[in-house]
C-alpha cells in the first residue's frame, strides 16, 4: 500500500548479529515478512547466517560479514562498502552486537539510520557498561530514531544512556495469533514423549547465561520431590547446554527433564505445556512469553526488563525475583497443585495478547516509522538541520554539502589538521592492515574517535 512516500519502494537494510534462533532475530523476520508491499528488504549479519534465514520471504537477500569476536573494525569497513553498493534508504541495526551498523551507515552516507534495542546480555544485564554507553551517546547524532521494545529499555536509553527523549520510540513485539494458539495438546505431548497425566513446565529460548536455566533446574529439583508427576522441558540450544546436562544429572532429575534442543515446531509444542517459565536475568520484550500467552499458558517469569509489561502479576501469571530458586519453586508449586488457577490465568493471558500484542499492530508501527522518516517533510527537516550546522561554522572550516541526507562531516568525525581531505570511509579503511587489525597511526587526520578517553589505545572488549 502506498504510504506517505507515495509509490516509491523503500529499500531497508536490517543489520543483525546473526540469524540464529533468538527473540531479536525472530522479531526482525516477522517485520520483514509482514512489510512486503512498498518495501525491499535486505539482511546483513555481522557474523553468520542461521536457521531463521529459511523463514525469510522469498527474494530477501542475506549478506554475512564474518565479523571476529570483540573489536573488528575491518568488518565495519566491509559493511560500509556493502551499504554503498546496496544504496538503501534506511539502515536499521539492532542491539549492541550490530551497533557497527550506525557508523557504517554514516560512512556510506545512508540517508536514514534507525537503531533498535531489544534487550541486554549476561555481560551487561543492567546496561551500565561505561564504554558502550559513551559510544551510544557519541553516535546518537547520526541515529534518526532509537527503537526500544519495552518501556524499561526506553527509560534506560533516556535516563542512563542519555539519548534525547524525542529520538526514542517504543514499539513492543507482537505475536502471530494464527500460528500460536491453545489447540493441539495431545499432538504436542506425543512429540515430547510426555504422559497425559503429568504437569509439564516448559521454557523456550537459547541456552545462554542470561536466561539462567540453572536457577530453574534448582527450583524444579526441589519441586519434583514433592510433586513427582511433574516434567520440565527446555526447548532450545546454546553454549550452556553441556553444563545444564551435567547439572540435571547431578540433581538426580534426568528422568523428569528433557532438553529438547533447537526445534522448528515450537508452536506445536507450547500447547503440550501447563505452565510457561522464563527465569532470565535480563529481558527486553520476550517473544516466547507472548507466544506462551497466545497458547493460553500461565506465565511465571522473573521481575526484570520488559517482563512486568507483559505478565500481569496475579492475573495472567506471576513475577518472581531474579535468581531466587526458593521463590520460583514456591510459585511454581501453586500452579502445579491447582489446575483451575492454571486455566484462569492462561485464559486471561490469551485475551491480553489478543488485545494488546498482535503482530499486525507491531508491523503497522514499523511501517509508520519507516514511512515517516522517509517522508518529504522529514527529509526537509534533515536538510534544515544540515544548513543550521553549516551556518555555525567558522569561515576556515571545511564546508559540508547540505544534501538533506545527513552526509558525514569528516572534520568532526576525524578531528585533526588534515581532516576533511578525503572520504571518511576511505581514510577509515586505510587504518586497517591486510590482517584486519586497526592501526591508529594510519589515520590521516589525527586522533581516532575510537580511542579510549586517555587516548592511549583504541577501545577493546566492547
Amino acid at each position: 500500500m502506498p504510504g506517505r512516500t507515495g509509490t516509491r519502494v523503500l529499500r531497508v537494510v536490517h543489520v543483525l548479529h546473526s540469524l540464529e534462533v533468538g527473540g531479536t532475530e525472530n522479531g526482525t523476520v516477522n517485520v520483514i515478512n509482514g512489510l512486503r508491499e512498498g518495501f525491499q528488504h535486505t539482511v546483513v549479519t555481522m557474523t553468520r547466517s542461521g536457521v531463521l534465514a529459511r523463514r525469510l520471504a522469498p527474494g530477501t537477500e542475506v549478506h554475512c560479514l564474518g565479523k571476529r569476536p570483540a573489536l573488528d573494525l575491518a568488518a565495519t569497513v566491509r559493511l560500509a562498502r556493502l551499504l554503498r553498493r546496496l544504496r538503501p534508504d534506511i539502515v536499521h541495526s539492532r542491539n549492541w552486537a550490530a551497533f557497527d551498523g550506525v557508523l557504517a551507515a554514516r560512512l556510506a552516507r545512508v540517508p536514514i539510520v534507525v537503531h533498535g534495542e531489544h534487550g541486554r546480555g549476561a555481560d551487561d544485564p543492567r546496561g551500565t557498561h561505561p564504554r558502550r554507553n559513551r559510544l551510544r551517546r557519541m553516535f546518537a547524532p547520526w541515529v534518526d530514531r532509537f527503537v526500544a521494545v519495552s518501556g524499561d529499555l526506553t527509560r534506560w536509553l533516556v535516563e542512563t544512556v542519555r539519548i534525547p527523549a524525542p529520538k526514542v520510540l517504543t514499539i513492543m513485539n507482537g505475536v502471530d495469533m494464527h500460528r500460536f494458539g491453545p489447540h493441539g495438546r495431545r499432538t504436542g505431548r506425543r512429540a515430547l514423549g510426555v504422559p497425559d497425566g503429568w504437569v509439564v513446565l516448559g521454557s523456550v529460548g537459547r541456552l545462554d547465561p542470561v536466561k539462567d536455566h540453572g536457577t530453574l533446574l534448582e527450583a524444579f529439583a526441589k519441586l519434583s520431590h514433592v510433586h513427582p508427576a511433574t516434567f520440565l522441558v527446555l526447548v532450545g540450544d546454546g553454549p550452556c547446554r553441556p553444563a545444564l546436562e551435567a547439572r540435571v544429572h547431578d540433581l538426580g532429575i534426568a528422568s523428569r527433564v528433557r532438553l529438547a534442543g533447537e526445534r522448528q515446531d515450537v508452536a506445536a509444542l507450547l500447547p503440550a505445556m501447563d505452565v510457561y517459565v522464563l527465569p532470565s536475568i535480563a529481558e527486553g520484550i520476550s517473544n516466547t512469553i507472548l507466544e506462551a500467552m497466545a497458547a493460553a499458558l500461565p506465565v511465571v517469569a522473573t521481575r526484570t526488563g520488559g517482563n512486568p509489561e507483559l505478565v500481569a502479576d496475579g492475573v495472567t501469571g506471576s513475577l518472581v525475583p531474579v535468581q531466587d530458586a526458593c521463590a520460583l519453586r514456591t510459585t511454581l508449586e501453586a500452579y502445579v497443585a491447582d489446575a483451575d488457577l492454571r486455566t484462569a490465568r492462561g485464559s486471561a493471558g490469551h485475551r491480553r495478547v489478543q488485545e494488546h500484542f498482535s503482530l499486525d499492530r507491531m508491523r503497522a508501527r514499523y511501517r509508520s516509522l519507516y514511512e515517516e522518516l522517509a517522508s518529504p517533510a522529514a527529509t526537509a527537516d534533515r536538510a534544515d538541520a544540515a544548513l543550521a550546522v553549516e551556518a555555525t561554522r567558522k569561515p576556515s572550516e571545511t564546508p559540508v554539502t547540505p544534501t538533506g541526507t545527513n552526509r558525514i562531516d569528516d572534520r568532526r568525525m576525524f578531528p585533526g589538521p588534515s581532516a576533511g581531505t578525503g572520504p571518511a570511509a576511505d581514510r577509515f579503511a586505510g587504518a586497517i592492515d591486510p590482517g584486519g587489525r586497526f592501526r591508529p597511526g594510519e589515520f590521516r587526520g589525527g586522533r581516532s574517535p575510537l580511542r579510549s578517553e586517555g587516548g592511549e589505545a583504541p577501545l577493546r572488549g566492547l
